[in-house]
């Protein structure tokens, strides 16, 4: 399903759960600021949840240069404010670092679980967050669009990655700090956004 904009991925499930009856997963956490393909499974096929949860996905993501946010995106406490100007060519060179292989850091505030609990769960407490790095891979990343300071990222990527995270890292790289906009999921394996169903589809089908 496409997800719409404000609703976590969990009130989502929620939903189709009451509307349909049955045992209803989600297959990979969407953030409430984002929207785009939510694989949703229902009845027996919740158990081949973790099969999904595998799979490369593809992002569009819109980034805010010179912001940098305690959550990695606009919805966050914002932390510092920087208006030095930033080149597409700057832009562009940082960019190559990151594709391929690389090493990155899950955001504080995600569903990234630490000894058992979720990231978010701690730092919404004020306790230290310490995420271990974990390796994932880049297979694209093009700059579709900047005017500084917008830019607008697309990216294909394995399971794993936290699109905040590379607006994040991108911002630090440039010295100027980074947050997250607007994320749209276009991709999830072989499943893609043009063919999903809204939510309001969903529920008003009879």
């Amino acid at each position: 399903m496409d997800k719409p904009k404000g609703l976590t991925s969990a009130r989502v499930v929620s939903k189709i759960k009451r509307k349909l009856n049955v045992k209803v997963g989600h297959t990979g956490t969407l953030d409430p600021l984002a929207t785009g393909l939510l694989v949703v499974l229902t009845g027996k096929r919740t158990k081949n949840a973790s099969l999904f949860l595998k799979l490369d996905k593809a992002y569009e993501v819109k980034v805010v240069l010179g912001i940098r946010t305690d959550t990695y995106d606009l919805e966050g406490k914002v932390l510092s404010c920087n208006t030095d100007p930033v080149t597409r060519e700057e832009l562009e060179k940082v960019l190559e670092e990151f594709r391929g292989e690389l090493w990155q850091t899950a955001p504080p505030f995600s569903a990234k679980k630490i000894h058992g609990r979720k990231a978010y769960e701690l730092a919404r407490k004020g306790l230290a967050v310490d995420i271990q790095p974990s390796k994932v891979t880049v297979q694209s990343l093009e700059l579709k669009d900047f005017r500084y300071p917008d830019l607008v990222l697309a990216c294909e990527v394995s399971s794993g990655f936290y699109v905040r995270s590379l607006a994040h890292d991108v911002g630090e790289k440039l010295g100027v700090g980074a947050t997250v906009a607007e994320v749209r999921r276009t991709r999830v394996g072989p499943y893609r956004v043009e063919e999903a169903k809204t939510l309001e589809e969903i529920l008003d089908h009879e």
